[in-house]
Parts: structure tokens; sequence; C-alpha cells
């Protein structure tokens, strides 16, 4: 029998019997999050040549894509990192997410932020292979979030800006609090983690975790 029907006799007993469950655990596939960027159009423009477009070749949720393209990207005492992968479409301001380990390689101290945060971020160096561009503010690590439709976010109780913990599995498995609910019509239910807490947990691209208590937000 699968989790839902499960889910679903539970509740139904429950239900029976008078009462109500206040939240209905809910098993999350897992995305890992590696390094990427996403580029303003002035700068796919200088990193990759006037009227350069991006790539797509891979479809990814929100309307978003991972592009063939690819970048170095320059810490301040020239340590780099390079094939980093640009994500689509283009953005309004340029965001580079790094891991801590990463971060350490390249000799900087980006904060813990939600994508688009990014004032007093990381400066950083983006080389291509028509240019380079220098950011006084842009790069980031990347803070866990599940995305959900509104109907998923409706299921599991919850609402957009929740903060949620998460219980993983196997191994090593671990409880992580401070995991963010962001809700919108064009996701599919997927956590997103970076590849140190990947690593950390023992998890994998495909894996789940089950939903915890709902503590702030």
């Amino acid at each position: 029998m699968d989790q839902k029907s499960i889910e679903l006799i539970v509740r139904k007993v429950i239900e029976g019997m008078g009462g109500q469950m206040s939240h209905t655990p809910a098993s999350i596939p897992i995305g890992v999050s590696a390094r990427h960027i996403h580029l303003s159009h002035e700068h796919v423009e200088t990193l990759f040549g006037k009227g350069h477009k991006l790539t797509p070749v891979k479809e990814l949720m929100g309307g978003q894509y991972a592009a063939a393209e690819q970048v170095t990207i320059v810490g301040p005492k020239l340590r780099t990192i390079e094939n980093v992968r640009v994500l689509g479409p283009v953005r309004k301001q340029t965001q580079i997410e790094v891991s801590t380990t990463d971060a350490v390689k390249l000799g900087i101290s980006p904060p813990l932020r939600e994508s688009g945060d990014l004032k007093g971020s990381a400066p950083i160096t983006v080389a291509g292979p028509k240019g380079a561009v220098y950011l006084d503010e842009g790069c980031i690590i990347a803070s866990r979030h599940i995305h959900m439709s509104p109907s998923d976010a409706a299921a599991a109780d919850v609402k957009d800006g929740d903060m949620i913990s998460i219980k993983t599995e196997g191994p090593r498995g671990a409880t992580l609090d401070n995991v963010k609910i962001r809700v919108d019509s064009t996701y599919t239910l997927e956590m997103h983690i970076d590849t140190d807490e990947a690593n950390a947990c023992g998890i994998r691209t495909g894996d789940v975790v089950t939903l915890g208590s709902r503590f702030g937000g």
C-alpha cells in the first residue's frame, strides 16, 4: 500500500472518531542544487557577446531552465571555480549561488539568503568567453526551501512564507529546521538544498523528506 493510501485511511479513521488531523505528513522529493548563476541581460552580452541569447537545454520549474552556457567565478585572490551553469531566463540582477565549501575555495564569505535578497551580499568576478564582470554584490548561499503549488500547500496545511522542519531518512537521517515554504502556481513539489547539506545528510536528488513541525513564519 502506498503512502497516500495510508494517509487517507488514517485521516478517515480519525475523522470517524470525531477528531481532525492538524497536519498531514507529506513525502517531498529532494532537488540538490549545485552552484549556479542567474544573469542579467547586460551581463549575458558582456560575458558571451553582443546580442547573445541563452540556449535552453533543460526545463526547470517556474519557467526557468538550465542553459548550455557556463562561466568561471573568481574570488578576490584569483581562486576560481569553472563550469558554473547559467540558469535562464535573464533576471534584473545577476545572482550567484554557491555552497559553503565553494565559498571557502573561492576565499569569500557570502551570506545565507533567500534567492533575490542580494543587498550587501558577497562581491565576486564572473568570467565568460567574451568578457568579465566584477560584482560589488551578488553571491549568496541559498537558504533551504520547499516549492509548492497552492494545492500542495493546502494539502500540507501550510502557506507561503511558513517556516517548518523536515526529516530525512537513511543512515544519516536528520531533522532540518528553518525550511521556508514557497508557494506559486508555477511550482512543482520539491525541496531544494545545496550540495553541502545533501552530503551531510547522505541524500541525493530524487530522495524524499517528510514534513515536520511548523514553528514560525
